[in-house]
């Protein structure tokens, strides 16, 4: 056995030369086993370093722990509520319950959920971390067993599992279609300055395509909004400079809510528009809403798929799973800037 991997249940029989069944009936004490075979297993078990996981024993015994503690920063946003769903869809033939809590993007609250969730012996934990948060917390957990997978960004602190969209990529992307439709000048509506790795890596793909396509990095075309209200008034200060963006980029889809509602409020037509994520209804918009897709299902899955191979006793080392997103085309962003204003560029 490799020095630096933990001791399995079938290292335990291989070491001893009985069947992985026969140790577990030894460790759960559900079934025969000869005295002498118990001691050897027992001796085996010491000798190796051998951790039972108890979570992963409640998991295939359909004991009471059958819980997957989730938490998400905002239980209103439909992209988390879609990763919840999936998570969900895929753990529930393994007689797992899944159970949500909302952060608010709090890290002491963050804190205060996941500590409840281990009290209750959850078999897996998922996370959404906070920005500021500090994930050290959870290495004695992770050594005993309990499979961490953070969602949508990495944690701090922990190596473990991560499961996160291809958010720079994706962003530079949807920049580049607004450039290749003729615009110069394409404002950035998202939260400046940023410490969320969501948000700082799409900010890194918008820059990376103005800077690709020889475009200046123009700091007052980029605004901070947290919340729809927030982009709205954004949106307005950006359509009010002397030299306005004739195209916005919106970094989230709440964000995009508010700058869909300032344009629709001023009746502003022309002003082209891309935003980082699917909204509701972003169909029926006037025009439909170009997105950026990312893929809410795939995320949960992988996520769910993960932790289900490390309860199985995947030992592998850690990954990060890059689930890539897509440009779904409708109509905002594919809007051209006005003839005076290529010629003035």
């Amino acid at each position: 056995m490799a020095a630096n991997r933990r001791p399995t249940l079938a290292d335990v029989a291989r070491e001893v030369g009985v069947s992985a069944k026969t140790v577990s009936r030894v460790l759960n004490e559900d079934g025969p086993a000869s005295a002498k075979t118990r001691e050897q297993v027992l001796a085996a078990v010491a000798r190796l370093g051998f951790q039972p996981n108890l979570m992963a024993r409640n998991i295939r015994v359909g004991g009471p722990d059958t819980t997957i503690g989730l938490v998400i920063p905002d239980l209103g946003n439909p992209f988390f509520g879609a990763v919840a769903r999936s998570i969900e869809d895929t753990v529930r033939d393994r007689g797992l319950t899944l159970l949500m809590g909302s952060s608010a993007d709090d890290p002491d609250r963050e804190r205060a959920l996941t500590d409840k969730f281990l009290a209750r012996r959850v078999s897996v934990l998922m996370v959404v971390p906070s920005v500021g948060a500090d994930h050290a917390h959870l290495k004695p957990h992770r050594a005993t067993g309990l499979p961490v997978v953070f969602l949508d960004r990495p944690g701090v602190g922990l190596s473990t599992d991560s499961v996160v969209s291809s958010n720079r990529a994706g962003a530079q992307a949807g920049v580049t279609h607004l450039i290749n439709h003729g615009h110069r000048r394409i404002g950035f509506v998202g939260d400046l300055p940023t410490k969320l790795y969501t948000r700082r890596e799409r900010l890194a793909g918008y820059r990376a395509a103005l800077d690709e396509a020889g475009l200046p990095y123009d700091r007052s075309l980029l605004t901070n909004a947290h919340d729809q209200h927030g982009a709205a008034i954004a949106t307005a200060e950006l359509l009010s400079l002397a030299d306005p963006p004739t195209a916005l980029f919106a970094g989230n889809n709440i964000v995009a809510l508010g700058v869909v509602t300032e344009l629709a409020r001023t009746k502003r037509k022309g002003v082209a528009l891309v935003a980082f994520d699917d909204v509701p209804l972003a169909e029926v918009l006037e025009p439909a809403l170009t997105v950026v897709a990312q893929d809410p299902e795939e995320i949960g899955r992988a996520a769910a798929t993960t932790a289900l191979a490390r309860l199985d006793g995947d030992r592998s080392r850690v990954r990060t799973i890059t689930v890539p997103t897509r440009l779904i085309v409708r109509g905002s962003g594919e809007q051209q800037p006005a003839p005076q204003l290529l010629q003035e560029g």
